[in-house]
């Protein structure tokens, strides 16, 4: 039996980089997907791509900081699903430079959509994973929600550190009525969206991380595959990160 059998499973910023690694992974270990993202017609792609392999994908489209948007798409999920069993908080946009430079549209912005993105998701998805007899939320955080990362920006830093301690407040506050809650930090790997923003893995980044190199997102979404499924079935509260060792030095 697949991982995650027939398991459905909400993953935010589903259209490309590490969203769309673990929507690819998580479909191929069985789960019934709901692909949120505010780009359409890549999220489309997604889920077609998915579908045509034999899995299960659809795609709404979801503003993560919009309240509407997640109603609807929950209402959605309830509507034609039936159930919800895991959510993935992985939405999230770099960017505001450093703190001299950095406008308070960078910081309403970064806020929005990673912080109260995530607080938005747990708050309107909790009542269906527990009303499903519980269930599963993982959120994306970062290696630089744990420790000093240069270059992270402050908002970014501070965002990426309020989904560290939000999780462990949903995670203690929940554990008894059947819901999991854990945070996954990665440390340095390439997107689509960091090269956009001329972010790309330079070889000073690589020596920093004590493997010597960036992570594919599919390692990353590796630990998120774990969290959703029953082999953590006794981890709530946790964090886990998946750095190359960067947070251990």
């Amino acid at each position: 039996m697949s991982r995650l059998d027939e398991r459905v499973v909400i993953v935010t910023g589903a259209s490309r980089g590490l969203g769309e690694a673990m929507s690819r992974l998580f479909a191929e270990e069985g789960a019934r997907l709901i692909l949120g993202d505010v780009r359409d017609e890549m999220g489309e792609a997604v889920a077609r791509s998915i579908v045509e392999g034999g899995g299960d994908a659809t795609f709404h489209h979801l503003d993560v900081s919009r309240p509407e948007d997640w109603e609807a798409t929950v209402a959605g999920v309830e509507s034609d699903r039936g159930r919800l069993d895991g959510l993935v908080n992985n939405a999230g946009v770099l960017g505001g430079g450093p703190i001299l430079e950095h406008t308070m549209e960078a910081w309403d912005r970064v806020i929005a959509v990673n912080q109260t993105g995530t607080f938005l998701g747990m708050k309107h998805c909790l009542p269906l994973l527990e009303a499903d007899g519980g269930g599963a939320i993982v959120n994306i955080s970062s290696c630089a929600g744990i420790a000093p990362t240069p270059g992270a920006g402050p908002s970014y830093a501070a965002t990426k550190a309020a989904i560290r301690l939000m999780t462990k407040s949903i995670a203690i506050d929940w554990a008894r009525r059947g819901v999991r809650a854990n945070s996954v930090h990665p440390g340095r790997f390439q997107t689509d969206m960091s090269v956009e923003i001329g972010d790309t893995i330079s070889d000073a980044v690589a020596e920093a991380t004590p493997m010597g190199r960036a992570a594919d997102p599919r390692e990353v979404a590796y630990a998120a595959l774990w969290l959703l499924s029953d082999e953590a079935s006794f981890v709530t509260g946790a964090e886990f990160c998946v750095d190359g060792g960067l947070t251990a030095v």
